[in-house]
């Protein structure tokens, strides 16, 4: 079972083609065979839910400059740079001097050989995507904006240029949202976790996203409109009941079978959230906050775990004890279309050489190996209140990490690794858990990963992607180190 998106995937990205203007006049027909490559690039780039910009043929320096305009008012995420023959470096060094966003130069050629023995210099240019590209990469390091990737391949048929393509058009999709995003701050941090800890500012500076401080007052308000027979309540209800499972309580005493009273109070507070964030017009929310014992407050406040499972799954990450550096993480990965959930370190299992990982909440439960459960608990341990908690382990196979940590300068460092969900049992406790397998050994792992300095939450997520968020950090100008991979 999957959650819909709240909102589709798209992006900006930037299209033009570098040729050289002497040749046309040179070789009839030319001109149209590369804006025929050009054409078949830009078919690759609309399957993947993003607006093209086409610039058209760049090729001369004037139309580098005439074309800087377009570019910088399109807002791009990313620009793409069809080398379809070769090209003067004056067509491209004020673009790649003034583009604020990822360049990406593709050299895609037609033949995988010439015909030698038939072979004409028409069907050399037509084929010489690769010719120039030194010269625009030693030009884009000496203006000092390197290029951010180059992808090299065929035309039609290869199956890795595709996916390198695929790959920088899930990069914009994580530009896009997270340049723009609207991220709730509600409360306060978890008194005494310094880790969390987190300047709005500096936020801002690094991604450009804008933190909008939240009052818990204000969907208090929302939850006291939501009678328990209000229709948006019991639509709530049905949802809930439609996507968990609620099994009977196994061995942990703190465990009960999902009440009548813990549904509705999941209910109301999930339809009170929504209510919420589209009112404040947010992308994601990271939240904590106690209020009194026995107020509608607290009752509230500590009964979000449901409904930001919910809201996770479709997309818009919600990150519990206020760590909104986590939040980042998650919508990343989201956008990246391999999940987010809130995660920290549980117990280790020596036997197996695993590690529990998982948290009360929140979980994105598109990416469970099985239908999730739902268990009420007597007490949330560690903090206060109790009601709903989600459980359910994250799909078998390969599984990424990424935290986001602070340097002692105060600038951000995506902290990544790669590893192995294993299909071990996972203790009932009503919390999320997967074992995870790290290279070389995870006694090995733990010790790296601990000495980068990562915040104690991280984002989980489902397939090996570190390499490609590590382009997404390198692209805001963000450190980023992969501390266990696949290959190591």
């Amino acid at each position: 079972m999957n959650i819909d998106r709240r909102k589709p995937l798209t992006a900006h990205v930037g299209l033009l083609a570098i040729g050289l203007d002497t040749y046309w006049e040179q070789f009839p027909g030319l001109l149209e065979e590369m804006r025929n490559k050009t054409a078949v690039l830009r078919q690759k780039l609309a399957q993947h839910q993003v607006k093209v910009y086409d610039l058209g043929m760049v090729d001369n320096a004037e139309k580098a400059y005439q074309a800087l305009p377009e570019l910088l008012a399109a807002d791009l995420d990313v620009l793409f740079v069809d080398m379809v023959t070769y090209g003067t470096s004056a067509t491209f060094g004020a673009i790649a001097r003034a583009m604020p966003c990822p360049v990406v130069l593709v050299a895609l050629q037609p033949l995988a050989a010439m015909a030698y023995e038939r072979g004409t210099t028409f069907m050399q240019l037509c084929n010489d995507d690769i010719c120039s590209v030194p010269e625009f990469t030693g030009v884009a390091i000496r203006m000092g904006r390197p290029v951010a990737d180059l992808v090299i391949g065929m035309l039609q048929g290869d199956a890795m240029a595709d996916a390198a393509i695929a790959e920088w058009c899930r990069i914009a999709h994580a530009r896009h949202d997270l340049r723009k995003a609207r991220l709730g701050h509600l409360g306060h941090v978890l008194e005494a976790m310094l880790d969390m800890q987190t300047d709005p500012t500096a936020l801002t500076a690094a991604f450009g996203c804008h933190v909008v401080q939240c009052e818990p007052d204000e969907i208090l308000e929302e939850f006291a409109r939501l009678q328990p027979t209000a229709p948006d309540v019991e639509a709530m209800s049905r949802r809930i009941l439609d996507f968990f499972d609620t099994p009977d309580p196994v061995s942990d005493p703190l465990t009960t079978k999902l009440t009548a009273a813990d549904l509705l109070m999941a209910a109301r507070a999930g339809a009170a959230l929504e209510r919420f964030i589209a009112k404040k017009r947010l992308d994601g929310l990271a939240y904590y906050y106690e209020a009194g014992a026995e107020t509608d407050m607290r009752r509230l406040v500590t009964n979000f775990i449901v409904g930001n499972s919910l809201l996770t799954g479709a997309g818009f990450p919600m990150c519990g004890e206020f760590d909104i550096k986590t939040c980042i993480a998650m919508l990343i990965m989201d956008r990246l279309e391999m999940g987010g959930s809130f995660a920290e370190f549980h117990p280790i299992d020596f036997t197996r050489d695993t590690i529990l990982i998982g948290h009360d909440g929140p979980h994105h439960v598109n990416i469970a190996d099985r239908r999730p459960v739902l268990r009420s608990l007597k007490k949330y341990h560690g903090k206060p209140g109790h009601g709903a908690g989600v459980e359910f382990n994250i799909k078998t196979g390969p599984i990424t990490m990424l935290s986001l940590g602070v340097k002692g300068n105060g600038q951000f460092k995506f902290i990544l690794a790669e590893g192995e969900s294993l299909s071990h049992p996972i203790p009932p406790t009503g919390n999320t858990n997967t074992h995870g397998r790290f290279h070389p050994d995870l006694r090995t792992f733990l010790r790296r990963w601990c000495l980068e300095g990562p915040t104690h939450h991280f984002a989980l997520g489902v397939g090996h992607h570190a390499k490609t968020i590590a382009k997404v950090a390198k692209s805001f100008g963000v450190e980023a180190v992969i501390v266990s991979g696949k290959n190591d």
